[in-house]
């Protein structure tokens, strides 16, 4: 169960973050818990509904440094992961870390820079350090990336292959605003301002500390018997050309805890599962046919009964 003072300081972010990006409660409280099961974070959309303002913000309440990092076609792996440059006083070469030594990074339209420079983010994603010129190098604790996808159609982008795919614990989508919440936009003060008047809520230690009670929430033998079962059926069922990987079940149970833990419960519930399928199960699953994932996912949770 999370101490009063931590369901606390998780009900201060997320008021924090929905008084600023309005009407998306569910995919603020999906991004926390991203962050909370120590992932990293897809948000795929059109431009300008908010993807940058929602990684802005929430580095800012929890307390930790921001890089931002603009993917383009000309951005080279030095670009973010460091360079050395020769000291004609020391008279040796010194590094200098690249914006990858951050505790929230944002990759910014991450499909529009060359295989080569997206390349770049996998170890440090994967191993939370980074080799550089021969000297592998940690990354900051915790360490976040959110990074933004424009929709593969886009004129420009160079399609992220599986692999890297695999890596982003979850995909969302923010979407457009509703009536009532982008009349609140237009007529209320500009975000960018909002978040620059933003103090810390918590703190790199405090969310370390999430982190770890998330890991210790409950999962009952029947839980993880449900987890199985759905990522079989993924692996048998004729709609779906490639199943959920161990990964992506390893993925799936840390999001329900985490969900669990933002919900302020000692357990995981079936439901929470189901919540969190989605995100994290639709960008690793594809369908024999093709197509979006989104109803097959939905079809999934119905055909496969709970222990």
């Amino acid at each position: 169960m999370p101490t009063p003072q931590s369901a606390a300081s998780i009900d201060a972010v997320l008021n924090a973050a929905g008084a600023i990006i309005l009407g998306k409660d569910r995919e603020i409280r999906m991004a926390l818990t991203c962050l909370l099961a120590r992932g990293h974070l897809l948000i795929e959309d059109v431009p300008g509904v908010g993807k940058t303002i929602l990684a802005h913000l929430l580095a800012r309440l929890l307390g930790l440094v921001f890089q931002r990092i603009q993917f383009t076609s000309d951005l080279l792996p030095a670009d973010i992961l460091g360079v050395s440059v020769f000291d004609r006083d020391s008279g040796s070469f010194r590094f200098h870390p690249g914006p990858i030594f951050a505790g929230v990074i944002l990759a910014d339209e991450i499909n529009r820079a060359t295989p080569k420079a997206q390349s770049a983010l996998l170890e440090a994603m994967e191993e939370r350090q980074v080799t550089a010129e021969g000297e592998t190098r940690p990354l900051p604790h915790p360490f976040f990336v959110i990074a933004t996808q424009n929709p593969a159609h886009q004129i420009g982008t160079f399609p992220l292959p599986e692999s890297q795919l695999d890596r982003f614990l979850m995909r969302i989508a923010l979407g457009y605003p509703d009536r009532a919440a982008e009349r609140e936009l237009l007529s209320g003060a500009d975000r960018r301002d909002m978040v620059a008047a933003l103090v810390p809520l918590l703190s790199a230690e405090s969310v370390l500390d999430l982190q770890q009670q998330a890991m210790r929430i409950h999962a009952s033998p029947a839980l993880i018997d449900y987890v199985q079962a759905l990522v079989e059926h993924t692996r048998h069922a004729p709609e779906f050309a490639a199943g959920l990987s161990p990964r992506a079940a390893l993925g799936l149970l840390a999001s329900a805890r985490a969900w669990a833990l933002i919900e302020q419960r000692d357990h995981v519930l079936p439901e929470d599962l189901q919540a969190v399928l989605p995100a994290v199960a639709g960008h690793r699953l594809r369908l024999a046919n093709g197509g979006d994932t989104t109803v097959a996912i939905r079809q999934l949770i119905e055909a496969v009964p709970i222990p």
